[in-house]
């Protein structure tokens, strides 16, 4: 009787597998905007991400989000709206879009925490990566199609995965400020840096020639590989020790990944869906 008690439950879990994997690969292949007729439109001159660069330098301190504190803050739903507002196609340059939808990602993902979405389970990432959907210039996207179909395809830069931060403990850090088309390639070069070198992230074991790398690198390397020919010598690039990147590129690593921790980070939203306030 035992035994076929845990043969239904594994059926069951089987089957919300299934479930889940199939609703992935539809809405995978759902259309994304490519086109946006926002309301009451801004002007690429009046749209700017100071609100949400001012929400993060109150709120986030070493990678930590006070969520609750997002919670009360009127700028940040002011951001969002203004978000609904911009036609993205509508910017000029190539950094300017990309910073749009770097920082509409890191938005998106800090308002469905507050929305008491959570990644920290199956059913929850599934819930929280493509059941939510959020608006961007009178259309509405979800944060996998953002990543994958905009963040990805389109803009064709590995560098974005240690800059979008999907709320999780072995995401990149949060960052105290908001990614500026001006400042671009400092910050995405200083974000790589930061996560590459973090040994809570990827680790390099001299001796045993082992680096044991963020999932990251795995779940994105055909990215990386794109890039550089290979994830450890896109990793080259960014390493601070001199002497490790020698061994790097002269020896032959034998690679492992991380178990990736989808614990929230930060402090847990309060049982509320209000959001506004400061």
């Amino acid at each position: 009787m035992a035994d076929t008690s845990v043969m239904v439950t594994k059926k069951g879990q089987l089957l919300m597998w299934m479930v889940i994997w199939v609703s992935m690969m539809l809405t995978a292949c759902s259309a994304i905007p490519t086109s946006f007729s926002p309301k009451d439109p801004l002007r690429p001159d009046e749209f700017s991400h100071r609100l949400l660069r001012q929400v993060f330098s109150s709120h986030v301190k070493d990678g930590l989000v006070d969520y609750p504190a997002v919670q009360t803050d009127d700028r940040f739903p002011a951001y969002l709206a203004q978000l609904d507002r911009m036609d993205p196609n509508a910017l000029a340059t190539r950094h300017e879009r990309l910073a749009f939808w770097i920082n509409a990602y890191n938005a998106f993902a800090v308002k469905g925490i507050l929305d008491r979405f959570s990644p920290t389970s199956l059913v929850g990432r599934y819930r929280y990566f493509i059941g939510r959907n959020y608006g961007v210039g009178g259309s509405t996207i979800n944060l996998y199609d953002l990543e994958r179909q905009v963040l990805i395809t389109q803009f064709q830069e590995p560098l974005i995965h240690f800059a979008i931060v999907c709320a999780s403990t072995s995401c990149p850090r949060l960052q105290p400020w908001s990614y500026e088309p001006d400042q671009l390639n400092i910050q995405l070069d200083r974000v790589a840096r930061e996560f590459i070198n973090d040994p809570t992230r990827n680790r390099f074991d001299r001796k045993k020639k082992v680096a044991s790398l963020s999932m990251i690198f795995k779940w994105f390397e055909d990215d990386f590989t794109k890039a550089a020919g290979s994830v450890v010598s896109y990793i080259t690039r960014y390493v601070n020790d001199p002497e490790l990147v020698q061994d790097l590129m002269q020896s032959d690593y034998r690679i492992e990944y991380l178990e990736y921790d989808w614990s929230l980070n930060g402090i847990p939203p309060r049982e509320t869906t209000y959001v506004g306030r400061s």
